[in-house]
């Protein structure tokens, strides 16, 4: 009977033993789940705006506050601003929601938003909205630069009856746009191949196995233009 009694008290601290180190299933020492963040929300400007209310610091700059709403989960964030005229983009990270950037006059730009945590690799992207920094005393604005639809940037295609669409998408904050220069051929500086276009998208004849390719020239009735960046595409 003792030898049975000594026997279940050694279990017993055998069992307390396992518990205080660990053992026996507690998950007290498991990772705590770590909640990714959300992408944030833009606030100002707002997508295809014309931005008058920046700081004039010179004859070609002006500030710009860039808002946007807190995301959840998110301890700072990365704002990514382009210059569609130069593409040159810069990127400034804050704990705030809000940034003051240094814009030139006159000029369109896009601009998006990463959301960051400290405790998470996880980055949410907010959506990439465009505006118009507009300048003192302008009336009249250059269209944005056309933006592909299709075929998009180094994209593998196939022709459809030796015939490719080229479709684009063009803004204007003054919403006149009054046409489209397409520029496209087999060289990296493509050639005016069609003026005066109405619509946004054209057919092209094309060949297999060979790389294409185009811009598009964005007018507006007050005679400003912009030019998009060239695209490529290569036919399957």
């Amino acid at each position: 009977m003792k030898k049975q009694r000594y026997l279940i008290y050694t279990i017993a601290i055998f069992s307390l033993m396992l518990a205080a180190c660990g053992g026996g299933g507690n998950n007290d020492t498991d990772p705590v789940p770590v909640a990714a963040p959300v992408k944030a929300v833009l606030v100002f400007p707002a997508q295809n705006a014309l931005c008058t209310q920046g700081i004039v610091i010179s004859a070609v700059q002006s500030t710009v506050t860039l808002k946007w709403n807190a995301a959840a989960n998110a301890d700072k964030y990365e704002i990514n601003v382009k210059n569609l005229l130069t593409g040159v983009a810069t990127t400034q990270t804050t704990t705030s929601i809000q940034q003051d950037v240094v814009l030139d006059i006159a000029t369109p730009y896009l601009w998006s938003v990463k959301s960051l945590s400290f405790q998470s690799t996880d980055v949410a992207v907010s959506d990439t909205w465009k505006f118009y920094n507009a300048g003192p005393g302008k009336t009249s604005y250059a269209p944005y630069p056309a933006e592909a639809i299709s075929p998009t940037q180094m994209l593998s295609v196939s022709a459809n009856n030796g015939k490719v669409t080229l479709n684009w998408n063009g803004a204007d904050v003054d919403n006149d746009i009054s046409g489209y220069d397409l520029y496209f051929g087999t060289t990296t500086t493509p050639i005016l191949f069609k003026s005066g276009l109405m619509d946004s998208k054209y057919d092209v004849d094309v060949s297999s196995t060979i790389t294409y390719y185009w811009k598009i020239v964005t007018k507006d009735t007050a005679g400003n233009t912009s030019q998009s960046v060239i695209y490529q595409f290569k036919v399957n």
